[in-house]
């Protein structure tokens, strides 16, 4: 075999050359992405344009388990709907959101209560959502200055971990969160949500990945408090329908009230 230094030299010139001009390029592509770009990859993927969701939310606790069935309409980012429908008790209650404004439907005291910003970090329906996770009131990308802490393995994924810290005026549940995203599809695999003294307040697990018409989202999510041993709230997808057209005028206090 010949030695690459007994080549013709303009052979060797050549080699060397694009060696230069590929190592650049080499260097570029193994460099990790900017955190930014991989929040707006993640957020990008994890919306959609428009839902349509039935699911089930089992809230366990040490001493008893309960489910509550419900069905879901939301439209970008500043339009959903909420519907419980079992059990019976809390059937025909629900949620709506139009921009920044929320409102609760109660119809066993047939009253609708419009709820403040400072209800956001709140449970949600007993469960350890929030109603912030429910109706997606915060964003990472518009709320959050992302730093890029590593990468790691998680759950067979080879993922970014990024932390999020809110910005100044963001008007958030969260005083600190750190998020894993898949590195080959940019799905959030996990979210750990910390408190105003950045202490670590629950954790978001998103398992079992499905394609719903086109769409790649988690059929079933866990969040788990810190600091409640026994205690977890799971949401399982049934029926996922996204990017359909659904109309604005969808959204309205008249449809809350719909039974």
């Amino acid at each position: 075999m010949k030695n690459i230094f007994h080549l013709p030299f303009p052979v060797f010139r050549l080699l060397f050359t694009v060696f230069c001009l590929l190592s650049p390029v080499s260097r570029l592509l193994s460099q990790p992405l900017p955190a930014t770009e991989i929040i707006s990859k993640a957020d990008a993927q994890s919306r959609q344009q428009s839902s349509y969701v039935e699911m089930t939310m089992q809230v366990v606790r040490p001493k008893y388990t309960r489910e509550i069935s419900l069905k879901s309409w939301t439209k970008g980012d500043k339009l959903a709907l909420i519907k419980i429908t079992a059990p019976a008790k809390d059937a025909g209650s629900g949620y709506l959101k139009i921009n920044k404004e929320l409102w609760n439907w109660l119809p066993g005291i047939d009253r609708l209560i419009k709820m403040s910003a400072s209800v956001m970090g709140q449970s949600w329906m007993g469960s350890d959502f929030t109603n912030d996770d429910m109706v997606r009131q915060s964003s990472m990308v518009n709320d959050y200055t992302p730093k890029l802490l590593g990468s790691e393995t998680l759950r067979g994924f080879e993922c970014y971990k990024v932390e999020l810290i809110p910005l100044a005026n963001a008007a958030v549940v969260w005083g600190k969160v750190i998020v894993w995203v898949s590195k080959k599809d940019f799905l959030i695999i996990k979210i750990e949500n910390y408190d105003e003294d950045l202490l670590l307040a629950q954790t978001m697990d998103n398992y079992d990945f499905k394609n719903f018409n086109g769409k790649t989202m988690p059929s079933r999510m866990e969040i788990t408090p810190a600091d409640k041993p026994g205690q977890k709230t799971v949401l399982t997808i049934q029926k996922a329908e996204y990017n359909k057209p659904i109309e604005d005028g969808f959204f309205s206090q008249q449809n809350l009230r719909k039974k």
